[in-house]
């Protein structure tokens, strides 16, 4: 049983996994019209992006990929907090998260 968890996945999966998390949130960024879900998206853009920058570091043993994770979560954060501060503010406004009803150039 112990040979069972000393096998290592390999890292192929991790990037597969990393492409279809990316492909689905740009599916989901094309296709729904929820302000809320296209955000959502985008932030499961920026984690399968992570999950392949930690994936290639720990294949090259270097640490400036993970180092590099962790700016890019920081800066997932600032927007995050920034953008739903927005999407609040739009919707207070226009009482509508429909991305097609949302025109902010006009009052």
């Amino acid at each position: 049983m112990s040979s069972l968890f000393s096998q290592e996945i390999p890292l192929s999966w991790f990037l597969l996994l990393s492409a279809a998390l990316f492909a689905l949130g740009v599916v989901g960024f094309l296709i729904k019209r929820n302000l809320i879900t296209v955000f959502m998206s985008i932030e499961l853009m920026l984690n399968a992006v992570n999950l392949s920058f930690v994936t290639f570091a720990h294949q090259w043993h270097a640490v400036k990929g993970q180092i590099f994770v962790f700016f890019v979560m920081m800066v997932a954060a600032a927007e995050a907090a920034v953008g739903l501060a927005i999407i609040i503010a739009v919707f207070r406004a226009r009482a509508t998260l429909a991305v097609d009803r949302i025109d902010l150039m006009k009052l």
